[in-house]
């Protein structure tokens, strides 16, 4: 939708009416209401149409026009749904003016009713066109009215004339009916009784519920997330006869550009520290240094890319979102497509003010490398193989392995700088004779040393070693051979004085080489840390002991007195030891664990690094949508002490609703997506409060670890269980469910292959029952609301499980059985397709309407016409548009016919586009 830029009051200005005849915007009064609320609702009904058709039956839509005060002409705004066949018409699509829209009580809006001959005509209209000429559908007629007029009536609804053009002749009249949702006025519900197809609906809005923390508090973390937000309005029968209010809603993230941005500059850090570490090793033999430099030049290249990335993105002065027409272009790799927030906030006599949100996203994927190859879960099982059955001149260290060394790595880098300042602290306190000081100086000294020699309790160190001694040079010309000779790989490939050498556990021992001088040196550390105990008890009981013969004495008189025994003296010498000894250590640990690394980049150059950057692509799409999905889910989550029990004592279930295919460059997006999801498995969050008015997320870490630091205002922050308060890291535990609904889906289930998505399901639906069962046993009985659900989840999850070894086409009750369970347990839910376009849409809707059938009792003889409403004028329909500037889903009737039957979005709204 077109909006032209206008001009705006200040909201915080106190506003007056407009003098008589003036039409500056500046002096026009501004409808007001809460931040982040849209300002204006109302909802259409047409009675007593005119209609020179035979059978006395119309298919009639509304089209809404806004005309500003200091404008002549009208922007179309909004259309209605279409409802057929009557002359009495009432509206389930409303129309809804967001908070951040311009309009005041001056603005006009133009309602023109249109009779519908050919559903499969677009029923927006051209801005220029002329509406009686109009192919498709007919002009019956028009009224305009002032926003003032609505919003001052002292009777609701409003009615007004419909008349045919320059004021002609009256063809019937339409209903404007004021509604405010979410709001009590004068102390009372605002009741709008109207006729929905011969029944009477009582249209009851109810107040927000109390719990519900203030828009001006909540602010602040919205707009850290959501940019550029879309509503609409609904107004849909329940089995009752009342109406259940629905607003939909659907904003952009920023998180789409800030979270791949911090990503790059990670990954530039970690990899040019891996460089330096490599450059570190020291001398190896012309082999081993011929790998490395090899390894070397390599990741300067993967440098030089992560840097064009980034500074691509640093000048990015586009929209917010990347759109499905850019998903291949080379430039925006790291940032996830189409990523947006779908709300639904629901009113009814059954649940009051009830939220609904599913992040609709892109399927994270390498789009712009392609996937001729195929995708990570197939790319890196095959790298693995090729590894293990192919000979190289390396040695070979499992994945478990290689992610060790990795970790003793991040450890070293950590917790070396932490023990130097815990020394300098521990002398400090020492040269002051504070014994409180001196106390509380030891104590975190010794927890960050006794992590740090625990980050080495692993024979991995010790095996390494003793490779890196065999690279050296003076090992060079040795033959080395493997006593069991059932694992050496014989394919040397020609470079003189080298051997292939096959796996950690076959590495030829040596008579020169010490194998205790590890054991010896890794022990120092910690025997250093016991002298320096002793040492401190020693002195703190002189202490007391010279007190307790010396009452008399003063503090300055007993420090002067031992001078000679002052204790900055004693312990320094200590310290010093205890430094080197961690600094031997460093030195060997890092050196061995970096010799470790360098084999599983030197085995497969130069497609290791290929697959890590390709990995690092799709993560940084897969975590920029978790970020925001779950700020969104605290924000909205506050008040429920079930999911804030349950995020610190287990962590945060995330269910993704995948609806690719397993045919043809969709096999390869769902590999992709598989592993990049399965990542998110190594990111925590932690929750802090903010220090200032920057409310954006930080994410810190390395590849396997990362923590995503969420600072929230002080009055949310209070709400927080101490545990999250004090500093708990959050787990994240993902789970992925894919069910193809397209015609290439039909194509794999009869001539194809679908056990990629059955192992997928199937994989998933164990790490859904281990959830359950880690909430079921760690979760207080206090905590009502799991524990109620407890019999309806232990079934849903059998039923799922059943479902997932079903051999049964198309079986979308998987989606929608993940989906209520994810729901149930408070999880995060998101729904995926190719570019979270056309397929996203029609299951977002899909689920919506079920939601209101299920939960709020929506009208059975409603569901579909729902269904078609959210579809044909709903957000789904802008966010197509959003896209690629047409109001039409990317589907054909062929393709259509192989959908699952409520996939299929209505007349008019599909056809040939260009995505």
């Amino acid at each position: 939708m077109e909006i032209k830029e206008e001009r705006t009051c200040d909201a915080a200005q106190d506003l007056i009416s407009p003098a008589e005849g003036e039409n500056d915007v500046s002096q026009c009064t501004r409808i007001q209401r809460t931040l982040a609320d849209p300002k204006l609702e109302f909802a259409l009904a047409c009675k007593d149409l005119l209609t020179a058709a035979r059978d006395g039956k119309l298919n009639t839509f509304v089209q809404i026009s806004v005309a500003h005060p200091t404008e002549q002409t009208l922007t179309r705004y909004a259309n209605t749904e279409i409802v057929e066949g009557t002359r009495d018409p009432l509206f389930l699509t409303g129309v809804t003016f967001p908070s951040e829209y311009p309009i005041y009580e001056e603005t006009k809006i133009k309602l023109t009713v249109y009779d519908v001959k050919d559903k499969s005509q677009e029923t927006v209209l051209p801005e220029a066109s002329d509406p009686r000429t109009n192919s498709g559908k007919s002009f019956l007629g028009c009224s305009t009215f002032k926003v003032k007029d609505l919003v001052k009536a002292k009777e609701q609804p409003l009615s007004l004339n419909l008349k045919t053009l320059n004021g002609g002749k009256k063809i019937g009249s339409i209903e404007v009916s004021l509604l405010n949702m979410g709001e009590i006025q004068n102390g009372e519900a605002d009741h709008i009784t109207t006729d929905a197809q011969g029944q009477k609906c009582a249209l009851i809005c109810e107040c927000s519920s109390p719990e519900m923390i203030s828009g001006n508090d909540n602010l602040p973390l919205l707009n850290a997330v959501l940019k550029n937000p879309i509503y609409k309005f609904y107004r849909f029968p329940a089995s009752d006869n009342k109406w259940i209010c629905v607003r939909e809603q659907m904003s952009e993230s920023i998180m789409s550009f800030h979270i791949p941005k911090q990503l790059l500059t990670l990954y530039l850090k970690e990899d040019t520290r891996r460089i330096e570490e490599l450059k570190e090793l020291g001398d190896l033999s012309p082999h081993w240094d011929s790998l490395r430099q090899s390894v070397i030049t390599h990741y300067e290249e993967m440098l030089g890319d992560y840097q064009e990335s980034l500074a691509e993105l640093e000048k990015y002065t586009g929209s917010s979102f990347k759109s499905s027409c850019t998903k291949g272009e080379k430039s925006l790799e790291f940032v996830p497509i189409n990523l947006h927030l779908q709300r639904m906030r629901v009113h009814s006599q059954k649940l009051k003010d009830a939220l609904y949100d599913v992040i609709t996203i892109g399927a994270p994927a390498a789009h712009s490398q392609g996937f001729k190859s195929g995708g990570l879960r197939r790319l890196l099982t095959r790298f693995e193989a090729e590894k293990r059955n192919t000979g190289y001149q390396c040695i070979y260290y499992s994945p478990e392995n290689t992610a060790k060394a990795k970790e003793i790595l991040s450890n070293i880098n950590h917790l070396q700088p932490l023990i130097s300042s815990h020394t300098d602290l521990l002398l400090n306190s020492a040269r002051q004779r504070s014994a409180d000081s001196l106390k509380n100086s030891l104590k975190a000294l010794t927890e960050t040393t006794e992590l740090f020699v625990h980050s080495f309790k692993d024979q991995l160190v010790s095996n390494a070693l003793l490779a890196l001694y065999t690279a050296r040079p003076g090992c060079a010309n040795m033959k080395l051979t493997d006593p069991k000779n059932s694992q050496t790989e014989n394919d040397y490939q020609g470079q003189e004085n080298a051997q292939p050498i096959s796996r950690q556990d076959s590495i030829p021992h040596h008579s020169e080489y010490d194998e205790e001088e590890w054991d010896r040196v890794w022990a120092n550390v910690g025997k250093s840390l016991n002298c320096i105990i002793a040492m401190i008890d020693r002195l703190l009981e002189q202490g007391e002991s010279t007190k307790d013969n010396n009452p008399d004495s003063s503090e300055e008189d007993l420090i002067t007195s031992h001078i000679n025994e002052d204790w900055y003296e004693q312990l320094y010498p200590l310290i010093i030891t205890l430094k080197d000894c961690v600094a031997e250590v460093v030195e060997k640990a890092k050196t061995s664990m970096t010799f470790v690394v360098l084999q599983e980049l030197a085995c497969g150059l130069p497609q290791c690094l290929c697959l890590t950057f390709r990995r690092d692509v799709v993560f940084s799409q897969a975590l920029s949508g978790l970020i925001c999905g779950f700020i969104i889910k605290l924000h909205s989550s506050f008040h429920n002490q079930g999911f804030l029990q349950q995020l610190h004592t287990v962590g945060l279930l995330v269910q993704y609703e995948g609806l690719l295919s397993t045919y043809s460059e969709e096999v390869g997006m769902l590999e992709d997506m598989a592993v990049g999801i399965s990542d998110l498995r190594h990111v925590a969050f932690k929750i802090t409060e903010a220090k200032s008015d920057d409310f954006l997320p930080v994410v810190t870490g390395r590849r396997e670890h990362y923590e995503v630091e969420v600072k929230l205002p002080t009055k949310m922050f209070e709400l927080l269980p101490q545990e999250i308060k004090d500093g708990k890291l959050l787990s994240v535990y993902p789970v992925l469910f894919n069910i193809g609904i397209n015609e290439q889906q039909t194509i794999a289930e009869r001539f194809g292959d679908t056990s990629l998505q059955e192992s997928i399901n199937q994989e998933n639906v164990e790490h859904l029952e281990e959830y359950y069962r880690l909430c079921t046993d760690k979760t207080s009985p206090d905590c009502p609301q799991l524990f109620q659900e407890q019999s309806d989840l232990k079934e849903l999850l059998e039923n799922l499980h059943q479902n997932t070894h079903a051999k049964k086409r198309k079986n979308v009750e998987i989606m929608w059985m993940a989906a209520t369970i994810c729901r149930k347990m408070n999880g995060v839910r998101f729904t995926c397709c190719k570019s979270a376009k056309d397929r996203t849409s029609m299951s977002v809707t899909l689920e919506q309407c079920s939601i209101l059938r299920d939960e709020h009792d929506l009208h059975k003889d409603f569901f579909i016409r729902a269904l078609d409403c959210m579809r044909r004028e709903g957000c789904r329909i802008e966010n197509v548009m959003k896209n690629i500037k047409c109001r039409k889903y990317a589907f054909n009737m062929i393709q259509l016919l192989t959908f699952p039957k409520y996939y299929r979005p209505p007349e008019g709204t599909y056809g040939k586009v260009n995505n």
